[in-house]
């Protein structure tokens, strides 16, 4: 049964995780088995309860006790002495810096990874994300993967975590609910095309280029496995990436647009790629 706590010492420890620690702290590089990460709103924190990561401790309004966070409470009545910190508006707007619109955070702790082929044994259409740092497109790109029949996401190493309180929090949770995993550093792109391709997948570049086909290209939509490899905002991908997929495509443009934000031309590339047969 969870335990409300009301918030009487800004200095308490337990409230480092919501007041004084980093992203890259909550993350623990040095110890990942120890890293933790926050969830915000009561949707979000439902998804990361009901996708088997464990909480830590809930911070949450007062006047939400029995309001927006109450099914989260109620899903928590099985963590016996789960801290459930509480006040007033002003109080955690003084303590987190800012107003908690979202009803509740949540402390959860990290869970291993699985092996990208793991993801990928039973995947008919994969995303692989090459250096986007932004979580807000990182987080939106998982909401759209999600929704339109992407299997799993596969990110290089210098890729914003999907678990940054902004990327599942953009997500919608989604970031819960679809596999996804990093590759090791170094591995992409030839390592890891490669291993793709031995796997069955075909690789597909979105990007312009002068050999890009069609994103409605008929061999293209004829793949029964398809990995859609999408680039970092502004550079695109690796000219290395490039070299190493089997098709570069693009999504035809009008009114003299030559490109797409990367989280829109994702929405757009899984739309139409994730007709194909292996769906």
């Amino acid at each position: 049964m969870p335990v409300i706590r009301q918030i009487g010492d800004f200095e308490d420890p337990e409230l480092d995780v919501y007041a004084r620690m980093t992203e890259n702290q909550l993350l623990r590089r040095d110890a990942p088995e120890e890293g933790l990460f926050i969830a915000e709103s009561p949707n979000v924190v439902l998804r990361a309860l009901e996708g088997g990561y464990r909480p830590v401790s809930l911070l949450l309004e007062e006047k939400d006790l029995s309001g927006e966070a109450s099914k989260v409470l109620e899903y928590c009545e099985r963590s016996a002495d789960l801290p459930v910190f509480t006040a007033g508006t002003e109080v955690l707007r003084e303590l987190t810096g800012f107003p908690m619109t979202r009803g509740v955070l949540c402390a959860l702790r990290r869970s291993p990874l699985p092996d990208f082929r793991e993801i990928c044994r039973n995947a008919g259409r994969i995303v692989v994300l090459e250096e986007i740092m932004n979580p807000t497109n990182v987080g939106a790109i998982f909401r759209s993967a999600a929704a339109l029949s992407m299997d799993g996401i596969l990110l290089t190493h210098g890729c914003s975590n999907p678990l940054y309180r902004r990327a599942s929090r953009v997500s919608m949770g989604t970031v819960f609910q679809i596999p996804w995993t990093f590759l090791e550093d170094g591995f992409w792109p030839e390592g890891g095309t490669e291993a793709l391709k031995n796997m069955g997948f075909r690789t597909a570049a979105m990007a312009l280029s002068d050999r890009s086909v069609g994103i409605d290209d008929p061999a293209l939509l004829s793949e029964e496995k398809l990995a859609i490899v999408l680039g970092t905002e502004g550079y695109g991908l690796s000219e290395e990436t490039l070299r190493a997929c089997d098709y570069t495509v693009k999504i035809p443009m009008s009114h003299g647009v030559d490109s797409l934000n990367v989280a829109a031309a994702s929405a757009v590339a899984f739309w139409e790629l994730g007709k194909g047969p292996g769906k």
